[in-house]
């Protein structure tokens, strides 16, 4: 066995999965709730990049149900992130050996 190149491999491992993250960082994710009435857009590091309200949900009366809203966009744009980063890393974990969970 040579260390060297097992050095390398390990090297061009780890060069490959800071690129991916990269990647999945800057990648824009839109989760939406009902029919796209409220959208939200986040990066990969779930952070929020904007929020989209129709104006015509936006009546006061209707706060509790805005707020719902919102939170499931924002959980559906979640969800959207966390299922990329398995997709990119388990294939990047297949093409390396390693077996998925």
């Amino acid at each position: 066995m040579d260390i060297n190149k097992l050095m390398q491999q390990a090297q061009a491992m780890q060069k490959q999965l800071e690129d991916a993250n990269r990647q999945i960082n800057e990648k824009e994710f839109e989760g939406s709730a009902s029919n796209g009435l409220v959208k939200v857009v986040m990066n990969g590091e779930n952070r929020i990049l904007s929020i989209s309200i129709e104006k015509e949900i936006l009546n006061p009366e209707d706060k509790e149900m805005i707020e719902d809203l919102l939170m499931i966009a924002v959980n559906d744009a979640v969800d959207k992130v966390e299922e990329y980063k398995k997709e990119r890393f388990g294939s990047m974990a297949s093409a390396l050996g390693i077996p998925r969970k």
